[in-house]
């Protein structure tokens, strides 16, 4: 008899994807790791073959031939709207992984990934931003998360731009003095913000670069600068006004709930950044649990997969010790 899935958790952000094979009883039977999930870019077909990849790698390693394969629990980066959850998941019926299929934005992984029970709100801040709530009774909260177009304020590329912005209004005149000015271009060795501005135009300097200026942002806030510290303390505003919003679309305002932080700038666990957060969240939801999550979101997307089967609690609990 071949070895039988019960779920393919695929965990796919823009830079890697995690894929998990679980078996009945919540055993991980194998894992593989491929490169990132970019359907704007290279197209839909063209990124799910990433996925693909990562998957007959995962079944490879499988402790025997491959029996039955169940449900497919996908969380994928770029799936930030319900239609394009919908595309996606068409697109990945297509290909007959398995025997059904959900797809999620990715920012459900790292919140189930820190729930017991799939009850609470999630807040990432990485290169973007992002925040979705769910409970128990399949209601969710969630944000477009696309840009400033939908709204948003922050994120490491945010801030970056944030940062050259108020930076180079200082040294030419038109903004108040800020040690931005300085230390931005003093990071990648150039003597003034006149000199980074031309090497980010012409290249020298790719602009994917640019996500390095947040940890000098947080820098200089902790050094007492107050241009920096007011964009530190707008990103904990964003914060606390996004996961405000979606415990209270969810009726947990007033209860006791986790808010989960994620993403490399939260999960860097800023004191000036992350201590602001709990302070404005307990005065605006004082029953709120706040902590950074340090599951891997890949655990998160195969509990939406058993979750989806209605596997028993144990089963829960013994996929989830494995990942402690």
């Amino acid at each position: 008899m071949g070895v039988n899935v019960s779920v393919v958790a695929v965990d796919a952000g823009n830079s890697k994807t995690d894929v998990a094979l679980i078996g009945e009883d919540g055993t991980v039977l194998s894992t593989a790791r491929g490169g990132g999930f970019q359907p704007p870019y290279v197209g839909v077909e063209a990124a799910l073959d990433v996925l693909a990849g990562a998957l007959d790698e995962a079944l490879a390693a499988l402790p025997g031939p491959v029996g039955s394969v169940g449900h497919v629990s996908a969380c994928l980066a770029n799936a930030d709207l319900p239609v394009e959850e919908a595309e996606l998941a068409e697109a990945l019926e297509a290909r007959g992984w398995g025997t059904s299929v959900q797809v999620r934005n990715d920012t459900f992984a790292i919140l189930r990934a820190g729930v017991d029970e799939p009850r609470g709100v999630a807040v990432v801040c990485g290169a973007g931003i992002n925040c979705v709530g769910m409970v128990p009774d399949g209601r969710t909260a969630r944000f477009p998360a696309i840009g400033r177009i939908s709204g948003d304020w922050g994120g490491g590329a945010g801030l970056a731009e944030e940062a050259l912005w108020f930076a180079a209004r200082a040294e030419d005149g038109r903004g108040e003095p800020t040690e931005l000015a300085r230390v931005l271009p003093g990071h990648f060795g150039l003597d003034s913000m006149y000199a980074l501005i031309e090497a980010l135009h012409r290249g020298t300097i790719p602009l994917t670069r640019r996500h390095e200026l947040t940890p000098v942002l947080f820098a200089t806030a902790v050094a007492g600068d107050p241009v920096a510290g007011a964009l530190v303390e707008r990103l904990a505003q964003e914060v606390v006004a996004m996961a405000s919003v979606a415990l209270t679309r969810l009726g947990l305002l007033e209860e006791e709930a986790p808010v989960l932080l994620g993403g490399s700038v939260l999960a860097a666990r800023h004191p000036q950044l992350n201590d602001r957060i709990a302070e404005l969240l307990a005065a605006r939801a004082p029953k709120a649990a706040v902590r950074v999550v340090s599951e891997p979101p890949v655990l998160g997307a195969a509990l939406l997969g058993l979750d989806v089967t209605g596997a028993a609690p144990e089963v829960h609990r013994r996929l989830r010790a494995q990942y402690a």
